[in-house]
């Protein structure tokens, strides 16, 4: 999901990021425009906005409908044709909403394109209300020189583009829900997504010989089917492993009564970056090497029970990946005790997370591979 994007904001507890497909799109208009002496720049920049803006609408309308059935966003891709989502199937008290939910996915599927044909019917009511002169069905449909037109075709081609059964855009997710009703959720995706890609080569190759705007709406069509088979994946990962199968069973802990000098002493023969505090058989704390280290900076040696912190989660064994990275991202963990009965058998941190996540999701694409 990092790879190819880039963090701009956190709303709500939700990362929005945007996909570097859009400096693509951004390119794009300035090659095509480039010659073009009637136009200057910055209406490029605003015919790449307008498309942004209406993106981000879209998903909104997307969020509102899935938080109004109980799912949470904790992550979103914007995208020049739409958006990937990485929900949250799981209530606040822990438990996992029944999915897939055929009839909530539709719903939640339809109002994104809906919202970019109210946008653009808005947008044309008002246009010929109080600018006539602007031929709404004038060609270019979409230019720079034409930001009113634009603004109406845009979000018109944004909906009706959505309702096409190619997954990721929503009439795919449609597909894709009405599959489940007798698949598994990830069979129903690599299905619906095999549909999109042969919808993303079937645009670019008639964008070839009719309008170039169809190949790269064909190209980051293929770029979305991609990071949505990639993020179902991940989500299925969270879901099904247990914290036992991940955890780590031989790592360092450390005492409140240890020195700070002594606990980067440990730290450094270790490759954990955050450490249990144990007293006893108790656990009363967790500190980082980043702490230990700017403790000894700023205060000189001391004991590790000062700089601890004391406020900390734990998971047991056999809860959910899902669960663990609920609990470290919205609190802003890096580390997470994992118990049985009380005792400690382990610890999860978010660096070994994330590798046990990404190894887990290619071991079962390969095993998906092999059965094929």
């Amino acid at each position: 999901m990092k790879s190819w994007s880039i963090a701009v904001v956190r709303i709500f507890g939700v990362e929005i990021r945007i996909h570097l497909s859009f400096v693509f799109l951004l390119l794009f208009i300035w090659v095509m425009e480039a010659s073009n002496k009637t136009t200057t720049p910055w209406r490029g920049l605003v015919l790449a906005a307008i498309v942004f803006g209406s993106v981000v609408l879209h998903e909104v309308g997307h969020a509102l409908v899935a938080a109004h059935s109980g799912l949470t966003a904790r992550a979103l891709i914007l995208l020049p044709i739409g958006g990937i989502s990485v929900l949250d199937n799981s209530t606040g008290d822990g438990t996992t909403v029944a999915t897939p939910v055929w009839k909530r996915d539709i719903r939640t599927a339809i109002v994104g394109p809906l919202v970019n044909l109210l946008i653009a019917f808005v947008a044309a009511s008002i246009v010929l209300a109080i600018a006539p002169e602007v031929h709404l069905g004038g060609r270019p449909l979409v230019h720079s020189a034409h930001l009113l037109r634009s603004l109406v075709w845009v979000n018109l081609v944004l909906g009706a583009l959505n309702f096409l059964p190619a997954y990721p855009l929503d009439g795919g997710r449609i597909l894709r829900a009405l599959f489940t009703r007798r698949m598994e959720v990830v069979q129903a995706t690599r299905r619906a997504v095999s549909i999109g890609q042969i919808f993303a080569v079937g645009l670019m190759l008639v964008g070839f010989v009719s309008n170039v705007w169809l190949v790269v709406i064909g190209i980051f069509l293929f770029l979305a089917t991609q990071l949505e088979e990639r993020s179902v994946v991940f989500q299925s990962v969270l879901d099904s492993v247990r914290m036992e199968e991940v955890m780590l069973t031989d790592f360092v802990t450390l005492s409140p009564a240890d020195t700070l000098e002594a606990a980067l002493s440990k730290a450094v023969h270790s490759l954990q970056d955050d450490f249990p505090v144990i007293r006893g058989s108790d656990m009363v704390g967790v500190i980082s090497r980043k702490k230990i280290l700017q403790a000894l900076q700023s205060e000189g040696n001391g004991y590790v029970q000062a700089f601890m912190n004391g406020v900390y989660e734990v998971a047991q064994k056999g809860e959910s990946l899902a669960s663990a990275f609920r609990k470290l991202t919205s609190r802003g963990l890096t580390i997470i005790p994992v118990v049985d009965n009380q005792r400690l058998v382990g610890i999860v941190t978010l660096q070994n997370l994330m590798h046990s996540m990404s190894l887990l999701a290619e071991s079962r694409k390969l095993s998906r591979a092999s059965l094929d």
